[in-house]
């Protein structure tokens, strides 16, 4: 094969820089962010290290904000902390004025330290405690997404007890097929979220009755990473006609939570459109009148996944079996989505030299101690020499929020850009602090 010759499905080096907006290869500093060279970063703190634009984060919000206000629709928009849970990313989206959706205790403190005020929190999770109820109660977040009514009786036993009334939407399960990776599809009928269609008007019946429970909606999140319109709107219909079949017996529905799951192009391809999903809420939701439904939005990966890197150094490479290994220092501890969902990230040279230099098959590994802790196969790539750094782009989404510290690997530095502008917000965590919560028993001593 020439070694110039690229696989017809996957984007070259170049192709994956062009298509990037907030990326640039400078011929002196190498891989810029926005207008940080990445290498900078890198010598102050080491590899791995987590990296996020500021900027990037700031003009995906303003698109599909932009896209909303253009479809006429009155709708909010709720990041989804899940995606990527930390205080800066957080203070960026507050600023912008977006509200949070959380899934957990621990996301709802995150938020309300970063500054989204509780009346801008929708409380979403198929497993949400007693304690968690309790703290949404103790914070009157805006909206609890309730996906059960077993769920429901706890959380009005739970208001009357504080004397609280709880925001309630009715997470609705409407068997549609997202069309994404099975483990990240939450509407089918076999997903363990959300309360069947079809059970949903007699439970908001029932809702309306029970004390501490007022019910404002209904909700809805199919998956992630869906590129294709058809899912929403299959999805969206059912909703709407639930809507209508409450409203005919008299019920009040005030809110439209339509989740989020917006796809982004990890090898170039067509990503989601803003303008599209607006216009697939309108259609759905539009003759319901915008003064008595409002809409919810709920987006991810689409707002973050593009604003991060990974940044890595090869430790090695070497040659075993007529395959040639990439050996990084970053590993499936730090970036999991590889190792879990099969996920396809691009990666590319940070230094201007290696990024046109001409390449030959590799597959990417890193050093724990799994077969699985492989970042890509038979991905094109130069030679690149010992302590030479690549980027691992997109992955600013459901990466530094789903490392662990497996093989005792500490968790990696992180930091963030804006325009011209870096700094750390996060250090490297130390080897000490793996161990400082444990103990060994008295008896061991």
């Amino acid at each position: 094969m020439n070694d110039t010759a690229v696989h017809a499905d996957e984007p070259s080096i170049a192709e994956l820089i062009a298509a990037r907006p907030q990326l640039r290869m400078d011929a002196m500093d190498g891989l810029l962010l926005e207008g940080v060279p990445l290498n900078a970063i890198a010598d102050a703190l080491g590899t791995p290290a987590w990296v996020y634009g500021a900027g990037t984060m700031r003009a995906r919000y303003g698109a599909l904000a932009d896209a909303i206000r253009a479809a006429g629709l009155d709708a909010h928009i709720h990041y989804a902390v899940k995606a990527n849970d930390h205080l800066a990313v957080l203070r960026v989206f507050a600023a912008e004025g977006a509200g949070a959706d959380v899934v957990s205790g621990g996301e709802l403190a995150r938020a309300l330290a970063a500054g989204v005020p509780a009346s801008r929190v929708v409380f979403s999770g198929v497993g949400k405690t007693n304690d968690e109820l309790w703290l949404a109660l103790s914070h009157d977040v805006a909206q609890i997404n309730v996906e059960s009514a077993e769920e429901l009786a706890r959380l009005s036993a739970l208001a009357v007890a504080a004397n609280a009334t709880a925001r309630v939407a009715l997470r609705v399960n409407p068997d549609v097929d997202a069309g994404t990776h099975g483990k990240i599809a939450t509407g089918r009928a076999g997903d363990k979220f959300g309360i069947a269609h079809d059970e949903i008007v007699p439970l908001y019946r029932h809702a309306a009755a029970l004390p501490g429970i007022r019910p404002i909606g209904l909700a809805v999140h199919i998956g992630s990473q869906i590129r294709s319109m058809a899912p929403y709107r299959t999805a969206f219909a059912r909703v709407a006609d639930l809507v209508r079949a409450l409203r005919a017996e008299g019920l009040s529905v005030e809110v439209a939570d339509c989740g989020g799951g917006l796809g982004i192009g990890y090898r170039n391809e067509p990503e989601a459109s803003p303008a599209a999903l607006a216009g697939a809420i309108r259609a759905a939701f539009g003759d319901l009148g915008v003064r008595l439904v409002r809409l919810v939005l709920e987006p991810g990966r689409w707002l973050v996944a593009g604003a991060g890197v990974l940044l890595a150094s090869v430790i090695q490479e070497k040659h075993s079996g007529g395959v040639r290994f990439v050996v990084l220092d970053a590993a499936m501890n730090d970036l999991l989505r590889p190792s879990l969902y099969e996920a396809w990230h691009g990666v590319v040279p940070v230094a201007a030299a290696d990024a046109v230099a001409a390449t030959t098959e590799a597959d990417i590994v890193g050093p724990v101690c799994e077969t699985g802790d492989t970042f890509a196969r038979a991905r094109r790539l130069p030679k690149l020499r010992n302590n030479s750094r690549v980027a691992i782009l997109d992955a600013g989404a459901y990466g530094a929020v789903m490392s662990s510290t497996y093989n005792a690997r500490p968790l990696a530095a992180q930091a963030m850009v804006d325009g011209e502008n870096w700094a750390p917000i996060r250090a490297r965590q130390p080897v000490e602090a793996l161990w400082q919560a444990e103990c060994i028993p008295d008896w061991m001593e």
